[in-house]
């Protein structure tokens, strides 16, 4: 295929379009007035170096070859699918108009018309496309555009001399940056400018939004002085920092320079080789150089790089057009020069694709027109060495001072878990010494180890000897659930129950500590319904609690005659933590710890629990067990049943979310979620709980928990555990086409109205008995304090008053009792406690009045 000089070439997703105009190849007599505008996708092929055309487009129109021209072409978005499309401006003339009709390049090579328009003159100043798509132009000092959304020609009402850049900046859309005639001053005397002050104020910027119709201010952009220099303008970055645009570019100007202006001051200057400038691109490399591609008007080109100073990295003569892509697949950004050559007319025959870097394929390239401006960087190349050794030096001491502080935070870490370890075994933890943590003491050194260590050992109650029925892990998802069976006897008397992993003292290097989030699920031996705690719904706590209970035994939960609610069955406490982190050590062992507070079974107060951790056991975790499926979740069908282990079930329960709906329908019965559920979901019931089924159906919602339960035949709730809201909104999607018309679906918080209603009034009770309590302890607390008062009363209470009167030492034995009442009624009136005391008491009500109000919120 020959090229000819009105070829237009475009690079898209690494790929060259050449479009060309032809002629039809039959030569009939309507043929003469059909023009063809032929595309061709050329691709880079590695191998022989050379580019291949991939395929081809033509797109015919109705003129003579002496009528049709392309205008120019670019990429940009389509507003209809927010996709960049290949487009290109074509003219047509007429005996009376121009018509101009502008075109779309789909990914299947078929030719769109967007739209068109009619003037009667010809487009020649600052054509630009941009997104729409849209064309604007200048004539008569003016600005028109028109957009595929109107496809009406509108003015702006401003005056330019020229348009130097179109593009988007932020909050502000499509922005068109312009010179403009500056008017001077009115305040000020025009006979008091001078020569350079009027050569100054003669233009100025000037930035118009086309969508608001709003103009901004030139200074952002760069100073009004360089309003007569510049001639084109690339903006590299803009943002809005407190309501302030702060923008970056690069501007070309008819001094042949190239300028960089960073928040409207220039920071930068470059000179040009050539004269002439008139556009300028960017390029980021694969080393992240930023690379600017300036383009003369005598068909040269140059790259000038951007690192701690502009300067001209090469130079090329004889350039037909630079382009700008990654035309190698390598991820980054190359350079596509194609050069005239007059002796060989073939589409990419000589041609060079360069990086500035390791990227170099050329073909037909006559080098002495490659010509390097390495005397510029061979004389400051001394000094950036200099300079780089400088900054390596800094930053070396800067990383060797981070490295100590990480060290010094992971020894104390270290120090930590070891005491904590030594306190659950009950031993006694030994400090290092200051001489080996490198420290200078500023007191004398204990040999003792601390009594405070000493005494919290001696706090850990005493628990039995098998606390624990099961320890267990399973692997799913992303997730490592880790599981401890409690007995019965020990989770009674336990509360504030959660788990904590703490890694093997063999990973020293690391903090062996791993965020976990622990959960509390009872198991009912019906295990017939499923119950969530609200702490789902609000904001998720740092321990949650997953109750599952028994729909016969909902009553029983919470009989009317204590105030302790009296669970059924063995708990499951669970630590659920991310398994990704856990795997980059291919094989890891944790110690499981159990943390709870000891209760009194005869005074439930808060003052008279102790803290206790107990050491559960240590599980091992390696990448092959988890490769051979040797913790996954086993959930299969057994006929009309999903057969599963106990753990299996809590596994999924504990990464799963529950979400609940009710369900009414007015009209008709809800015969139709039964069948959707053992239907379309292909959901079976466990054997252990048969009112709640697993869902088998392949895909996403594979894994999901559904309990289905009726309290009449147009009212049910539907009980949803799933992995992510993604799941829950393809299972309800699914759900709402099968429901009959008119069903109205209500998300539900949790817990059962009846159930909530008992806690509440459970709730208040005890928060009751929390304040009066504290009170009496307080009343106790007092009067303990003022047992010295009565001292001396006790020997003549019952004595008679007359025998005080009697005498005058009687009389001031009296006058010295009522004192004593009196002063002791005014402490009794002005009561003080410690802080301690305080603070126990202010803890006790806010837990109490927290539990009541969290029931009410539930309620609500």
């Amino acid at each position: 295929m020959l090229l000819s000089e009105q070829d237009q070439f475009l690079s898209y997703n690494g790929e060259v379009l050449v479009f060309q105009l032809s002629k039809p190849k039959h030569g009939d007599e309507a043929s003469d007035k059909t023009m063809n505008l032929c595309v061709r996708r050329m691709a880079f092929n590695r191998d022989t170096k050379l580019f291949v055309q991939k395929s081809s487009g033509v797109f015919s129109m109705h003129s003579s070859p002496s009528k049709i021209e392309m205008i120019c072409c670019s990429c940009t978005t389509d507003s209809r699918t927010g996709i960049i499309l290949p487009c290109i401006l074509m003219k047509k003339k007429k005996w009376n108009n121009v018509k101009y009709f502008l075109l779309l390049l789909h990914s299947s090579n078929q030719f769109e018309q967007s739209f068109y328009f009619k003037l009667d003159y010809e487009l020649k100043e600052d054509i630009r496309l941009f997104a729409g798509p849209s064309v604007l132009w200048r004539h008569a000092n003016k600005l028109f555009y028109i957009s595929s959304n109107t496809c009406v020609v509108q003015s702006a009402p401003v005056q330019l001399s020229s348009v130097v850049w179109t593009g988007e900046i932020a909050d502000e859309g499509t922005v068109v940056l312009g010179i403009r005639t500056a008017c001077l001053p009115e305040t000020e005397d025009a006979d008091g400018f001078s020569v350079s002050d009027r050569a100054i104020w003669g233009s100025e910027f000037f930035g118009y939004a086309i969508q608001t119709q709003k103009m901004l201010t030139g200074t952002c952009f760069m100073p009004h002085a360089y309003s007569r220099v510049v001639s084109s303008v690339y903006i590299c970055k803009n943002e809005r920092l407190k309501k302030q645009l702060r923008i970056s570019l690069v501007a070309i100007t008819h001094k042949n320079q190239l300028i960089w202006f960073q928040n409207g001051l220039p920071k930068g200057v470059c000179e040009l080789p050539y004269e002439k400038p008139c556009s300028v691109k960017p390029a980021v490399t694969s080393s992240n150089d930023l690379l600017f591609v300036v383009s003369f008007a005598s068909g040269n080109s140059c790259v000038v790089q951007r690192r701690d100073s502009l300067q001209v990295a090469s130079k090329w003569q004889k350039v037909k057009c630079v382009l700008v892509d990654d035309f190698i697949g390598s991820g980054s950004e190359q350079l596509l020069l194609l050069f005239k050559d007059d002796s060989n007319t073939n589409v990419l025959s000589t041609f060079k694709i360069t990086d500035l870097g390791e990227v170099n394929y050329a073909s037909g390239i006559n080098y002495k027109h490659d010509v390097p401006a390495t005397e510029g960087l061979q004389e400051n190349g001394l000094l950036t060495v200099r300079a780089l050794e400088t900054r390596l030096q800094a930053g070396w001491t800067s990383v060797r001072e981070l490295q100590q502080h990480l060290g010094l935070q992971k020894r104390v870490i270290l120090e930590s878990c070891r005491a904590l370890i030594d306190l659950v075994e009950e031993r006694t933890h030994v400090l290092p010494s200051a001489k080996e943590e490198g420290l200078v003491c500023l007191w004398d050194d204990v040999e003792n180890p601390p009594h405070s260590l000493t005494k919290e050992t001696s706090l850990v109650s005493k628990v039995p000897e098998h606390f624990t029925e099961k320890l267990w892990q399973r692997v799913v998802g992303d997730s490592l659930v880790v599981g401890v069976k409690l007995t019965e006897s020990l989770y009674l008397s336990l509360s504030d129950v959660s788990l904590s992993l703490v890694m093997d003292q063999d990973f020293s290097s690391i903090s062996p500590i791993i965020k976990c989030q622990s959960k509390i699920i009872k198991l009912n031996k019906a295990f017939s319904a499923l119950t969530v705690s609200s702490s789902q719904i609000e904001p998720p706590p740092k321990k949650m609690k997953l109750d599952l209970h028994s729909k016969n035994d909902l009553k029983k939960e919470f009989p009317k005659s204590s105030s302790r609610v009296q669970l059924d069955g063995a708990k499951t406490v669970i630590a659920v933590t991310s398994l990704s982190p856990l795997l980059a050590f291919h094989r890891v062992c944790c110690v499981v710890l159990l943390h709870a507070r000891k209760q009194n079974r005869q005074n439930e107060s808060l003052q008279e629990s102790k803290k206790i951790t107990l050491l559960c056991g240590k599980i091992l975790l390696s990448l092959e067990d988890i490769s051979n499926g040797r913790y996954s979740v086993k959930m299969l069908r057994d006929k009309s049943y999903s057969t599963g282990s106990m753990e299996d079930i809590l596994a999924v329960l504990a990464v799963s979310v529950r979400f609940s709906f009710q369900i009414v329908s007015s009209d008709c019965t809800l015969t139709p979620v039964s069948s959707w559920l053992l239907g379309e979901m292909e959901c079976t019931p466990f054997k252990e709980c048969q009112d709640n089924i697993f869902c088998h159906k392949p895909g996403n919602v594979y894994g999901a928990i559904f309990n289905w339960t009726l309290k009449n035949p147009f009212e049910g709730v539907l009980t949803i555990f799933c992995r992510n809201l993604t799941v829950l909104f393809q299972c309800l999607h699914s759900l709402t086409r099968v429901l009959p018309p008119g069903c109205s679906v209500k998300l539900l918080r949790s817990g059962s109205k009846d159930v909530l209603t008992e806690q509440l009034a459970l709730a208040l009770e005890k928060e009751m008995l929390t304040s009066k309590n504290s009170f009496f302890l307080k009343e106790t607390k007092a009067e303990n304090s003022l047992t010295w008062g009565n001292e001396s009363g006790k020997k003549i209470n019952n004595v008679p008053l007359t025998s005080f009167l009697d005498t005058e030492e009687g009389v001031q034995q009296f006058r010295r009792k009522l004192q004593n009442e009196r002063e002791e009624g005014v402490r009794s009136m002005n009561q003080t406690m410690n802080g301690a005391l305080y603070q126990k008491i202010a803890l006790k009500i806010a837990e109490a009045q927290l539990s009541s109000d969290m029931i009410v919120w539930r309620l609500s």
